[in-house]
C-alpha cells in the first residue's frame, strides 16, 4: 500500500508552498488508494513556536485535506510527534556507530570556526567530510581510551560517508541524480544536547511508519544522497523520492516569501497568523475571502498540469487526474490575477445559500434586520461582481442603508442646474405608480425622460447617485424594487437636500 506523509516543523505559520506539498501528497495517496500521515517534526525545540501545530491542523481542516493517521487522528504508528519519540533515535544512532556507519566527533564550535576561517583565508570552504575528518578530533583519530574519556563531555554523532563513492538518487520527477561522496559532508545525526537532527529522525520515522514515497520540496534534494546512504546503512528498503519544484515570486526571481506577499498585497499563508512574540499579524487566504476550493485548485496547477486545457477541477477530478510524471521540474510562478480568477469562478459556482453566512454576520454586526429571502435575493444580484468573500458589504450596502455621502466627481460631471427638478418629478411619478414591480417603474421613468427629451444616461446616473451614493451597483430598478418606492422617494429627497448644500 502507498503510504506518504507531510511532516512540517511547528516553527511558525504554514507557508502556501508547504500546503501545495501536502496537497500533492494527498492527491497521490488518494489516487493510489493509499494513506496520508501528518507527522510533526519538533526535534528542534529552540525554534518551536506555540500555536503553530494547532495552526497547521486548522489550516488543513479548512482546506478539506484529511489525514488518515497523525497527531490529531491517531493511528497504529503513534506517536506522530517527534518530541514524543526521542528514546527511539538514540538507539538507532548507536546502531550506526556499532556498524561503522557513524562516529563520535568532539570538535568544539570554536575549533570548527577556526577551521572555517583558515579555509576562507585560502579562498576555500571548510567541510567536515571524507577528506578532512582524519585531521579532526573524533573517534576515527583518537585512541579508544581517549574516546571513552571524551564521551563524558560534549560530543556529536556524525554520519561516516564512504570515500569516493557515487550515490544514485532515483527521483520520480527529476530522474537519476548521481552525487559522489567526496563533495558531501559528514552530517551531524545526533547533537550534543542529546537530540537527533532532522536527518536521523526523519529516516527512522519514515521507516517505522512504513512510508513508501517521500514527496517533498526541492530544497531537500541536496540531502537526498545522505538519506539514501542512511537507508543503506540501516539495511532498510528506501522509499521512492520525488522532489517538487519551488513556488516562485510572481516575477520568477526566487522563492515566494512572506515579504513578497506583503509587498504585492496577497497572502502566503492559508490562515491569518499572529506572531506570539512580535504580535505582528500576517494575512491568510481564509481571512482574505478566498474559498478553500479555489485555493486548492489554484495550488494544484502551480507546478502540475493534467495534460489538457482543463483549469477548473474539483478535488475529485484532481485526484483522478493527478500523477507525479506531470509535475514540472522547474519552479512555478505565483500568479495573483489567476488566484483572483479562480476565487471569482468558485464564488459563481456556489448556490446563494452557501454564500449567505458572511453577509448574515455583517448584517448582525451592523444591527440590520433582513430576512433570509432578502439576503439570498441580494446575493443573487451581486455575486457575479464578487471576487472575495470579504467584499459582500462593499457590494450590497446600498440595499440595506441609504448613502451618507455622494461621489463628488459624479456630482461635478452629472448633476446639472435642473437635475433636482427632474428628480422631484420622478419622485412624484413613483409615488403615483400603480405597481412596485421593477418593469413598471422602469417604464415610468424612461418614458418621463423621453417625453422631456433629456439625456437618459445623465438622469439615470443622477438617480443612481441618489440611491447608492455613486454610479456603481446592479440594475437600477432591481435596487428600486428591493428597497421599495417609499425608501426610494426618501433617498431622492435626501440627495436633493444634501447635494444642494
Amino acid at each position: 500500500m502507498v503510504r506518504v506523509r507531510f511532516a512540517p516543523s511547528p516553527t511558525g505559520p504554514l507557508h502556501i508552498g508547504g500546503v501545495r506539498t501536502c496537497l500533492y501528497n494527498y492527491l497521490f495517496a488518494k489516487k493510489q488508494n493509499g494513506k496520508l500521515l501528518l507527522r510533526i517534526e519538533d526535534t528542534d525545540q529552540t525554534r518551536f513556536v506555540p500555536g503553530a501545530e494547532e495552526y497547521i491542523i486548522e489550516a488543513f481542516d479548512w482546506l478539506g485535506i484529511q489525514f488518515d493517521e497523525g497527531v490529531h487522528v491517531g493511528g497504529p504508528h503513534a506517536p506522530y510527534k517527534q518530541s514524543e519519540r526521542m528514546e527511539l533515535y538514540r538507539e538507532f544512532a548507536d546502531l550506526l556507530i556499532r556498524r561503522g556507519w557513524a562516529y563520535y566527533a568532539f570538535d568544539t564550535p570554536q575549533e570548527l570556526e577556526q577551521r572555517r576561517k583558515e579555509a576562507e583565508a585560502q579562498k576555500s570552504t571548510f567541510q567536515y567530510d571524507t577528506q578532512t575528518r582524519g585531521s579532526l578530533c573524533n573517534s576515527l583519530t583518537l585512541s579508544p581510551e581517549e574516546v571513552e574519556e571524551r564521551l563524558k563531555g560534549d560530543y556529536v554523532i556524525r554520519f561516516k560517508h564512504p570515500e569516493n563513492q557515487d550515490i544514485t538518487v532515483n527521483d520520480l520527477i527529476r530522474g537519476e541524480v548521481v552525487i559522489n561522496t567526496r563533495i558531501l559532508d559528514d552530517k551531524v545525526l545526533f547533537k550534543s544536547d542529546g537530540l537527533p537532527t532532522y536527518h536521523l529522525a526523519n529516516i527512522v520515522d519514515d521507516h517505522l511508519m512504513e512510508i513508501t514515497h517521500v514527496i517533498r520540496g526541492e530544497e531537500w534534494l541536496p540531502s537526498a544522497p545522505l538519506h539514501v546512504m542512511l537507508y543503506r546503512a540501516f539495511e532498510w528498503e528506501a522509499p521512492q523520492f520525488a522532489h517538487l519544484p519551488l513556488l516562485l515570486k510572481p516575477d520568477g526571481n526566487g522563492k515566494l516569501s512572506k515579504r513578497d506577499g506583503d509587498r504585492l498585497g496577497f497572502p502566503v499563508f492559508p490562515l491569518e497568523w499572529k506572531d506570539p512574540v512580535t504580535q505582528e499579524i500576517s494575512s491568510g487566504y481564509r481571512e482574505s475571502g478566498y474559498l478553500p476550493e479555489a485555493v486548492i485548485n489554484m495550488l494544484a496547477l502551480l507546478g502540475w498540469n493534467p495534460g489538457n486545457d482543463q483549469e477548473v477541477m474539483s478535488m475529485e477530478e484532481l485526484i483522478e487526474q493527478f500523477s507525479l510524471d506531470k509535475v514540472s521540474k522547474s519552479g512555478a510562478k505565483f500568479d495573483l490575477d489567476k488566484a483572483r480568477w479562480f476565487n471569482h469562478h468558485y464564488i459563481q459556482l456556489c448556490e446563494e445559500e452557501q454564500l449567505a453566512s458572511p453577509l448574515f454576520l455583517i448584517l448582525k454586526e451592523k444591527e440590520i434586520e433582513a430576512s433570509e429571502e432578502q439576503v439570498l435575493k441580494v446575493i443573487s444580484l451581486v455575486k457575479e461582481r464578487v471576487y472575495f468573500m470579504t467584499e459582500w458589504w462593499e457590494q450590497v450596502h446600498y440595499f440595506f442603508v441609504a448613502p451618507t455621502e455622494y461621489n463628488p466627481d459624479v456630482i461635478k460631471k452629472r448633476w446639472k442646474e435642473n437635475t433636482a427638478e427632474h428628480l422631484q418629478a420622478i419622485r412624484q411619478l413613483l409615488l403615483t405608480a400603480t405597481s412596485s414591480e421593477k418593469e413598471h417603474l422602469h417604464t415610468l421613468v424612461t418614458q418621463y425622460i423621453q417625453d422631456q427629451q433629456l439625456n437618459m444616461g445623465q438622469i439615470m446616473n443622477c438617480l443612481r447617485l441618489a440611491l447608492v451614493g455613486d454610479t456603481k451597483g446592479v440594475d437600477l430598478f432591481e435596487i428600486v424594487e428591493f428597497i421599495g418606492v417609499e425608501e426610494t422617494v426618501r433617498r431622492i429627497e435626501k440627495a436633493i437636500l444634501e447635494i444642494a448644500k
